[in-house]
C-alpha cells in the first residue's frame, strides 16, 4: 500500500470483545500493517488504556457486553486527547439505518464482520485516505 495512503496513520486503540477475532486482526495489523496496536477486550478496558495512550484511530466492535461500541466511543470522546480521533466500527450490523447511526455518533466507516485478515489493513487504508480527503 502507498505510503502517502497511511500518513498520519501510525496507532490504533483496537476494542474487540471476541479473543479469536482480537488476536488475530491485532497480528494481521502489526505485521502486514506495521502498526502499534493497543488492544482490549472491553470498552472498560479501552477506557483504562486510552488514559496513557494516543492513537491515530479508535477501531471498535459494536456489540460487546457491558458497553457497546456506541457507548465506549461516547465515553472514550470524553478524554481530551480523543475528543477528536477518527473511529471505525466493525460489525455485522451492516444495515442502511445503522451505518447511519455510525455516522451520526462521528464513526468515518464501516468494517463489515466476519473480518477478512488479510483484507483488513487494505480496509484501513482506504477508509483512512477517503476521510483524510474529505477533512482537505
Amino acid at each position: 500500500m502507498d505510503s502517502d495512503a497511511s500518513h498520519g496513520l501510525k496507532s490504533i486503540l483496537y476494542v474487540e470483545d471476541d479473543l479469536h477475532v482480537r488476536t488475530t486482526a491485532k497480528l494481521v495489523l502489526e505485521v502486514i500493517g506495521k502498526f502499534e496496536v493497543r488492544d482490549c477486550g472491553s470498552g472498560r478496558e479501552a477506557l483504562l488504556a486510552a488514559m496513557d495512550f494516543k492513537p491515530d484511530l479508535i477501531l471498535l466492535d459494536v456489540m460487546m457486553p457491558d458497553l457497546d461500541g456506541l457507548a465506549t466511543l461516547a465515553m472514550l470522546r470524553r478524554i481530551p486527547h480523543l475528543a477528536g480521533t477518527p473511529a471505525l466500527f466493525v460489525t455485522g450490523l451492516t444495515a442502511e439505518a445503522d451505518i447511519a447511526r455510525y455516522a451520526e455518533v462521528g464513526a468515518i466507516g464501516v468494517i463489515p464482520k466476519p473480518l477478512m485478515p488479510l483484507r483488513l489493513t487494505g480496509q484501513l487504508h482506504s477508509l483512512w485516505e477517503r476521510h483524510a480527503l474529505a477533512a482537505c
